[in-house]
């Protein structure tokens, strides 16, 4: 029986190494590539793959938002986040949004076909270094970060605001008012105590929402 997998990254060169790495391997297939997070999304619920393998830093829609929406659309859409970023809060926020494995991208290639064989299983998988942060994480962490209070929609406003959308575009990106996302993005501001468009830009860049 075929594997079916998705791979999403705004780099063409990382989604053809995914591609060539991830089919040597018998009976796996990737169905559908994507270059930012909402084609991923929308290409998980069309092909339904096994296994996702996204980016954390996609535009448009990040590798954090785009794992709820695809837990959504193929709840049995197993999802990989490979990346760049070893930071506690991103591999705590993608985790509870539903993410299984998370991996470097400056590991050992053969981490990702370790995950997925792991993912296939119902099995989470965590490559070494990611491992070691989670066990710091867990032995000396007792705070309660910003990203914790933020709603799904606020962390997408921030997101898209950094990008240099308006509020028309969001508004017309989400099919909804602008009135509803100037609300989203006042509420995103207020808890985060930041008073102007650069902020939020450069909490964004902080929080890796966005590539610097």
């Amino acid at each position: 029986m075929t594997v079916k997998l998705l791979v999403a990254d705004d780099h063409a060169i990382v989604r053809r190494g995914l591609r060539f790495l991830l089919e040597a391997q018998a009976g796996w297939q990737v169905c559908a590539e994507a270059e930012n997070g909402q084609v991923a999304v929308d290409l998980a619920a069309e092909h339904r793959p096994q296994v996702a393998i996204l980016d954390y830093s996609l535009p448009g829609l990040n590798g954090l938002e785009a794992t709820r929406h695809i837990r959504l659309a193929s709840p049995g859409t197993e999802v990989l986040i490979y990346t760049m970023h070893n930071n506690e809060d991103v591999i705590r926020d993608v985790l509870r949004a539903g993410a299984r494995s998370y991996l470097l991208k400056t590991e050992d290639d053969a981490e990702v076909v370790r995950a997925v064989h792991a993912l296939l299983r119902k099995q989470p998988y965590f490559s070494p270094r990611v491992s070691e942060t989670l066990l710091d994480t867990f032995l000396t962490s007792d705070k309660v970060v910003a990203s914790q209070i933020l709603t799904s929609r606020e962390r997408e406003v921030i997101q898209l605001v950094a990008e240099g959308k308006s509020n028309r575009d969001i508004a017309d990106r989400w099919k909804v008012s602008v009135k509803t996302v100037e609300s989203h993005r006042t509420a995103a501001m207020r808890k985060l105590n930041l008073r102007s468009g650069v902020e939020l830009a450069l909490y964004a860049v902080r929080n890796k929402l966005i590539e610097p």
